[in-house]
């Protein structure tokens, strides 16, 4: 009976997949339920699409910056809601933790397009909002991948011998703490970019025609060429999973 669910549900997730890759070196693929042919055209002109290097090179540009911006605010709030938890319950990290659940992604689109488009604050479309935009929309789950961390390693002992040593606060954070996250930091920011790279619904509210990230023109490529459009999509796909791959690899080490 187990099996029999787990494969269903595995064969669920997969057949999408699958005919994606069929579809992506298909020749021809109207009104039938498989494409005729078999052609590597579809990636050739993936590469040559002008559109497509340049919205790859937005995607990784913000997806990079939300990371460098993430490391610099999780790092010292995951400490901050450890030590604050401790001292007056967990309330601040519980709400943390449940931010990506309980606040949609297109609460905060709509909350940006109010404030950003206005004359005193014309930045509705720009680059800057948008990596502003994904980097608060990934921070909680870097948070919780170092408050997790932070819980497992129980590094009590270790700051209160450096206290008694006469280390400051900044230098518990440095010599012991930083050390310590190490492992997690770099699972969590595979995961606030691949996150990030395949964020959609986000970007289609606040990016421009010039800003296009790479989702956006996946989606305006499915109103061409089918075989096209697959290609596009695995592409995105293997970076997806590379990046899954990538992070569960580095939290089993850690």
């Amino acid at each position: 009976m187990i099996r029999g669910v787990a494969l269903i549900y595995g064969l669920y997730l997969l057949l999408p997949i699958a005919l994606l890759l069929v579809g992506s070196v298909g020749g021809n693929w109207t009104n039938s339920l498989l494409p005729s042919g078999v052609t590597g055209q579809w990636y050739g002109d993936l590469w040559q699409d002008a559109s497509f290097r340049k919205a790859f090179a937005n995607s990784l540009l913000v997806a990079l910056s939300a990371c460098a911006i993430n490391t610099v605010l999780a790092l010292p709030l995951a400490y901050a809601l450890y030590h604050g938890a401790r001292r007056s319950g967990s309330l601040a990290a519980r709400i943390v933790s449940a931010m990506p659940v309980a606040v949609p992604v297109i609460t905060l689109g709509f909350g940006y397009m109010v404030v950003f488009n206005t004359d005193w604050l014309p930045w509705l479309g720009t680059m800057p909002l948008l990596i502003a935009a994904h980097a608060v929309a990934t921070l909680p789950y870097l948070t919780n991948t170092l408050l997790a961390d932070l819980r497992h390693l129980g590094l009590d002992r270790l700051e209160q011998a450096a206290a008694t040593l006469g280390a400051s606060g900044a230098q518990r954070f440095l010599g012991i703490v930083l050390p310590s996250l190490r492992q997690s930091l770099i699972s969590g920011l595979v995961m606030v970019a691949a996150i990030s790279v395949g964020e959609f619904g986000l970007s289609n509210l606040l990016v421009s025609f010039q800003n296009r990230t790479y989702p956006i023109v996946l989606l305006q490529a499915f109103y061409g060429a089918t075989g096209f459009a697959c290609a596009a999509t695995v592409v995105l796909l293997v970076l997806a999973g590379a990046s899954a791959f990538l992070s569960s690899s580095l939290v089993r080490r850690s």
